[in-house]
């Protein structure tokens, strides 16, 4: 079944979703190994050529993962379902569910 999901994502053109679906599952279980504290304050939005996109709605959160950004971007390459690239880009969009504490607005 596994194997025949991404057969079926690309001849109905959901390829992309498929991946992006994938790198969020991997990114999250990142941090929860990584940076424990940013589980569920930070959330993968968005996959570019070269660069992750992630919402972060905390500077403390922000802060902690450009601290550790090249060692979360050698995870990411590594993992199945990431991918290799070189930069980290922090928004202070809204993560899904707010994250604890989120009170809003981009404060990255």
């Amino acid at each position: 079944m596994g194997d025949l999901l991404p057969e079926a994502a690309r001849r109905l053109g959901l390829e992309d979703e498929l991946r992006l679906a994938r790198a969020i599952s991997t990114w999250d279980a990142l941090v929860a190994e990584r940076v424990p504290p940013a589980v569920g304050a930070c959330r993968l939005v968005r996959l570019e050529p070269d660069a992750i996109v992630v919402a972060v709605g905390e500077p403390i959160v922000a802060a902690e993962l450009r601290m550790r950004a090249l060692e979360l971007l050698d995870a990411f390459g590594a993992a199945p379902g990431g991918a290799r690239v070189r930069h980290l880009r922090l928004t202070g969009e809204r993560p899904a569910g707010g994250g604890p504490g989120y009170r809003g607005g981009p404060r990255v």
